[in-house]
């Protein structure tokens, strides 16, 4: 289940940040926090389980009919492709008009998530 981040879950999502290499330092952590709390084209969510504590974190830019996936930080117990395509087929439920595309390092699994879900790509 997608949340929207606020800033209740400013600690939960700090630590899913850290997971992120280039997210490694305070500075860094604070201002991709601001980017997400300063506009409408910046999306963060927190990821969970009907019944369970969150298990990530992902990070849109929506502009136009396009959601770009910037990353999914997950708990390492859940980094499999099977989370990872349940994750964007909500997101796909979410932004049902617009085509997801993700970063040179997501684009092989988004593609590959088109191909098994029969998605136009």
């Amino acid at each position: 289940m997608l949340v929207k981040y606020n800033n209740n879950y400013q600690k939960i999502v700090m630590g899913f940040l850290s997971y992120i290499p280039e997210l490694k330092d305070l500075d860094h952590v604070q201002m991709e926090l601001d980017l997400y709390a300063s506009d409408n084209v910046h999306q963060l969510f927190l990821y969970k389980y009907q019944n369970s504590d969150f298990i990530g974190i992902i990070a849109l830019e929506v502009q136009n009919s396009i959601v770009m996936i910037r990353y999914i930080s997950l708990i390492p117990a859940e980094r499999s492709r099977q989370v990872v395509f349940k994750i964007l087929n909500e997101i796909q439920e979410y932004y049902p008009e617009h085509k997801l595309m993700g970063t040179i390092e997501l684009t092989p699994t988004i593609m590959q998530w088109h191909k098994n879900s029969g998605a136009s790509v």
